[in-house]
């Protein structure tokens, strides 16, 4: 029998070592776990940073894409929310995969989960570092280069990661609400002007557009603006009332993220004409597009507002994504397949703090080999990094997806059959669809030759099958199987609550 995921330390069932402190589980709140799912999404970066890409790849598609991306994840979403109430867990895909799917395939759900989240870190990093050099320059005409940026901000987000939780949620939905702010500003410009040069595109939205060249490379952006929101079920063990509040914030958080994606990509589009919009994406200044468009409508004051604004966007991103990261490292230490040393949680902070130095440590060593190659932080590490990344992430939702339905194949446990059956079928079945699409147009993304595109992809199958690896070894030398459910009301763990979805049902 493959390893399930065990209960979290307690007295009972883990080493006296590990037994006390744990994870704060009354720290986190609805509200803070939307900012979270949103800040990780980064909207001002994906909007100002990305969007350009993805409009020079798939011209008038890139609103559509959102759109379609947006609603299939909503799909997603009720199906992952069902399995919410009976799996708790920090490493969220590693307890839904497993539980659904078997340890085994859980463990190296995990080992993927760890690259693609320390990978887009690293990318929202470098990014952070780019648009600070750049920002700067455009406002003041100073140069200071990009690492130095990079370097600071990175010592900022591990200082954050060792802080409360809370703290962290707090400087996220500043960071959220100001960038959301200056996105409206923009928009409302346009409106304003009567929907730009040519009037409303409504023509845009058509789904032929979909069949455009590039559509694939564009969809790994498109559902990549929606990556971070497994945070909601990440923070489950330290949230308040998970079984209400993950949720009503993974709904709030990807119907948001949707409707405010598609509209703010299609104003894009109207403020340059559909028939502009792909040739100035695709021009010499192209990425610096939404800026041009916000200061020719809403002014010169708010492009520089924006500019500075997705600097800490990226900021903001790189931190949610860090606390992903560091709350994945805990969990599957906790479970003996990273070394144990990990789980380990400050008494005063209630952090894991060891996971949130090897982060860190990980972060510095792409950053200085980065530089050390003399390497471009956005057209190299940014868009490389992210597409392993996102890849990474669309591989475990359908993973997920899949797990979801075999969790509940044989009793569904009072939920109906379209969210338990129906949605994750769809979705998963969507997304597997979606991964083809990004592998087929995978150099449109990374700009990159087909052997460094290669190596790009192929860190993601040997995670897995190295966490595959790992488990089996764990299950022989410390049979993690054997664990039992903890009797007391704790919270809800990947294995469930007896009567509740455990083994014993």
């Amino acid at each position: 029998m493959s390893p399930q995921p065990s209960p979290p330390p307690s007295p009972r069932n883990a080493p006296a070592d590990l037994a006390a402190p744990s994870l704060d589980r009354t720290a986190i709140g609805t509200g803070d776990l939307v900012f979270f799912v949103v800040a990780a999404a980064a909207p001002l970066t994906v909007m100002a940073g990305v969007a350009p890409v993805s409009i020079g790849m798939a011209g008038e598609a890139a609103p559509l894409g959102y759109l379609v991306s947006g609603l299939l994840l909503v799909v997603f979403a009720a199906g992952f929310t069902a399995m919410s109430g009976y799996v708790r867990n920090a490493g969220a895909f590693y307890g839904y995969i497993g539980r659904g799917l078997g340890g085994a395939t859980g463990a190296g759900a995990a080992y993927v989960a760890l690259l693609a989240y320390n990978a887009i870190e690293v990318a929202l990093l470098a990014a952070f570092g780019w648009f600070a050099e750049s920002g700067l320059h455009d406002l003041t005409g100073v140069r200071v280069p990009w690492w130095a940026w990079a370097l600071p901000g990175l010592a900022a987000i591990g200082v954050l990661g060792y802080l409360k939780v809370t703290f962290s949620a707090k400087v996220l939905g500043v960071a959220l609400v100001l960038e959301v702010l200056i996105l409206l500003v923009f928009e409302a410009g346009v409106v304003a002007h009567g929907g730009g040069p040519d009037g409303p595109q409504f023509g845009v939205l058509a789904p032929e557009h979909l069949g455009t060249a590039g559509a694939g490379g564009m969809f790994v952006l498109a559902v990549g603006a929606f990556i971070g929101f497994e945070a909601t079920a990440i923070y489950a063990e330290e949230v308040r009332s998970p079984e209400r509040s993950v949720p009503r914030a993974t709904y709030l958080a990807v119907g948001f993220l949707a409707l405010f994606y598609t509209f703010t990509a299609w104003m894009i589009i109207n403020a340059y004409g559909a028939d502009g919009a792909q040739r100035a994406a695709n021009g010499p200044d192209g990425i610096n597009m939404v800026f041009a468009a916000t200061e020719r409508f809403a002014g010169a004051w708010a492009a520089d507002t924006m500019h500075i604004l997705l600097i800490t966007s990226a900021f903001a991103a790189a931190l949610a994504f860090h606390n992903a990261a560091t709350r994945y490292f805990y969990a599957l230490a906790r479970e003996g397949l990273l070394p144990r040393r990990l789980a380990t949680v400050t008494a005063r902070t209630r952090s894991p703090a060891p996971a949130v130095l090897l982060q860190s440590a990980l972060a510095l060593t792409v950053v200085l080999a980065t530089l050390a190659a003399g390497q471009d932080p956005y057209t190299v590490t940014f868009l490389w990094a992210s597409g392993t990344g996102i890849l990474g992430v669309m591989a475990l939702q359908a993973l997920a997806a899949l797990a979801v339905y075999g969790f509940f194949r044989r009793n569904r446990r009072g939920l109906p059959a379209w969210r338990v059956v129906a949605a994750p079928l769809v979705s998963g079945v969507g997304l597997a669809v979606l991964i083809a699409l990004v592998c087929r147009d995978f150099a449109l993304l990374t700009g990159a030759s087909t052997p460094v595109n290669g190596a790009l992809l192929v860190p993601l199958p040997l995670a897995f099958a190295l966490g595959v690896a790992v488990a089996h070894r764990v299950r022989r030398h410390r049979r993690l199987a054997a664990h039992r459910q903890p009797e007391s009301s704790g919270p809800l763990t990947a294995q469930g609550i007896k009567g509740r979805g455990g083994p014993e049902d």
